[in-house]
């Protein structure tokens, strides 16, 4: 069959691109032609066996996104002059939901949408003028895929007619070769954090990732550690600027990385601070590598720690968080057995299933 995806894609860094990423190969291995449709990007390319193809527009997060929904929908026009697509597939509600959904309703192709998180849990949400535009997207596909229960559970929530009979979940999934607890020193002989535990976060720098927090953690600390924090966003500078007028110490800021693989091996414990999160690629990431993890108590994260390979903590104090990081970096014992545990825990999230009914 040929399937096409639209959505976030390598080189554009983030869990849905991961994600469209690891399903495609996955059609591709399995014998299937998969073809990607993606925001601009001057290193566009294929990989993998997937044809990937760039829209036009301003590579600028914020800005991209608005006129992607209008060049996502001329790209699959395009396509499917060229090409006889059998599954249209749009990955997170707006805008690549949108577009996916228009043209297979236009051209009576089957078409599924991936809700991945922020798309319900803030864009539905918190924008009343988005939610009219949502719940079209979500009436029109003809299958609706969430990526942990409690987003299926908000996607429900929203009483579209039909809509739980047409959504079922479709897990995040971890490539636990990729993800290893194989040693590596590159990133600690990099940055010269040899000397003390390191905590880690990984993520986009929003207010929703609660990296804020993270920082008045460390401020309050009862065990000495480095705090490296990688990944990029609206938010870079405010907690650079922070982090010196405050005098925070021992602080490191790498900005985005396309090497996470490389860097969560280094760290003693990851931590997701997040005031929501729908799954938290991330977390399985940092336990396929042998790492504990530490993350708020809402949504997804639930779903994937346990008592066996982490703890949960409440986003909204700051002491939750910080006790939690002083727990795991003093309690060697605990941090050790957590470790022993998480790569098993991460083999749960390891297999990759097509989701479509045609494809079985």
């Amino acid at each position: 069959m040929k399937i096409a995806m639209v959505g976030q894609f390598p080189p554009h860094v983030g869990g849905v691109g991961v994600h469209i990423h690891t399903l495609s190969k996955k059609l591709v291995e399995e014998g299937h032609e998969v073809y990607v449709i993606t925001y601009p990007h001057k290193e566009i390319k294929d990989i993998d066996g997937i044809h990937v193809i760039g829209t036009k527009g301003l590579n600028i997060p914020g800005v991209r996104g608005l006129m992607f929904k209008k060049n996502a929908k001329k790209a699959l026009e395009e396509l499917l002059e060229k090409e006889d697509i059998d599954i249209i597939h749009g990955h997170y509600l707006f805008p690549a939901g949108a577009a996916a959904v228009e043209v297979g309703n236009a051209h009576n192709i089957k078409t599924y949408v991936t809700a991945h998180g922020s798309d319900m849990f803030e864009l539905y949400k918190s924008q009343p003028l988005m939610r009219s535009t949502i719940r079209n997207v979500l009436k029109g596909a003809d299958g609706v895929f969430a990526v942990s229960n409690a987003l299926r559970h908000e996607i429900i929530a929203t009483g579209v007619v039909g809509i739980a009979g047409k959504t079922k979940i479709s897990w995040n999934s971890v490539d636990i070769d990729k993800f290893s607890s194989r040693e590596n020193d590159s990133f600690k002989r990099e940055y010269r954090l040899t000397d003390k535990p390191i905590v880690l976060f990984v993520g986009n720098l929003i207010k929703r990732k609660n990296v804020e927090s993270l920082l008045e953690a460390k401020k309050i600390a009862n065990s000495d550690y480095y705090l490296v924090v990688v990944g990029d966003g609206p938010l870079f500078k405010k907690l650079k600027k922070k982090v010196e007028e405050e005098n925070i110490r021992d602080v490191i800021f790498t900005g985005s990385r396309n090497d996470v693989e490389n860097i969560i091996p280094s760290c003693d414990v990851l931590v997701l601070p997040s005031f929501s999160e729908s799954f938290g690629l991330v977390l399985i990431e940092a336990l396929a590598c042998g790492k504990p993890v530490i993350g708020s108590n809402v949504g997804g994260i639930t779903e994937i720690i346990n008592d066996d390979v982490g703890l949960l903590v409440n986003p909204t104090k700051v002491s939750s968080i910080a006790r939690a990081i002083d727990r795991m970096i003093n309690d060697d014992n605990m941090r050790t057995v957590m470790s022993m545990n998480a790569r098993n825990r991460a083999k749960d999230f390891s297999v990759v299933t097509i989701p479509y009914d045609e494809v079985q």
